[in-house]
């Protein structure tokens, strides 16, 4: 009966926890990527959906933008190492 009992309130502790209405880390690394993209051009303010990242990947968010502004991703949002070598050698930023 004890092990039943303990068994029981494990479990309801881990459907609280996964229905705490907090979105995971995953959807708030996602949200950030969305308030980064929308920020207005000069702005370097940290968004509010962006609060609860670790600093490192806050910080590769920001990366992100920016080399995607310079055209340096492919289709699918990754770095192009031929799109930056080739706009290194004609002497664009």
């Amino acid at each position: 009966m004890r092990t039943r009992t303990i068994t029981v309130l494990l479990s309801v502790t881990v459907l609280l926890a996964g229905c705490s209405g907090e979105p995971s880390y995953d959807e708030s690394v996602e949200e950030c990527v969305k308030a980064v993209k929308a920020r207005p051009e000069g702005d370097v303010t940290k968004p509010k959906p962006c609060e609860s990242l670790k600093e490192d990947d806050y910080t590769l968010v920001v990366m992100n933008k920016g080399i995607g502004d310079l055209g340096w991703t492919d289709k699918d949002g990754r770095f192009d190492k031929e799109k930056f070598e080739r706009d290194a050698l004609d002497g664009k930023p």
